[in-house]
């Protein structure tokens, strides 16, 4: 696994660097590394990822790709790692704005924002991360407001009393 692990990343990082990637295989992990570490990005400036934020990514991934648990693990993992490298975002955006649609690059942020309130608590660096993002994807200032808004809204379900999401 750690193999596959260091094989996945080499090509995944090379995709993310400009380099046309070789496979539809290898362009749809892209997407997914660079959609995981701008999730992971939202609540990098704190100690230690919670579980609350765990799962809310966790959920978002699956939502937007169909993704087996140990793909997801792995995914997550990789995302941790890229990130702490990470010395922009243009990197993971631009992938996202050659390939998603609008409605896709919104939900993205959505996604963002329900990690930003998976704890409970909103802060600066997450609404600043967010709103930087958004940008790079040329999401409009409403898209970004009405992703924010919905974010809320679904967390707020969630952590209503009988509630299953």
């Amino acid at each position: 696994m750690l193999r596959n692990l260091k094989d996945l990343f080499e090509s995944l990082n090379t995709s993310l660097n400009g380099r046309a990637t070789s496979s539809p295989a290898e362009e749809a992990h892209t997407l997914q590394l660079a959609t995981a570490v701008l999730l992971v990005e939202v609540m990098r400036d704190e100690p230690a990822m919670g579980d609350a934020e765990r799962d809310t990514i966790i959920r978002a991934l699956r939502r937007k790709f169909i993704l087996e648990d140990d793909e997801v693990e792995r995914l997550l993992e990789l995302a941790h790692e890229t990130a702490r490298t990470a010395y922009d975002y243009q990197r993971f955006t631009r992938s996202l704005n050659d390939r998603f649609t609008q409605e896709q690059k919104i939900a993205v942020v959505e996604a963002m924002w329900e990690v930003a309130y998976a704890d409970h608590e909103l802060d600066a660096s997450e609404q600043h991360v967010i709103s930087k993002v958004a940008g790079l994807l040329h999401v409009t200032h409403g898209e970004y407001i009405a992703a924010k808004l919905h974010a809320q809204a679904t967390m707020q379900a969630r952590r209503a009393p009988g509630t299953n999401a």
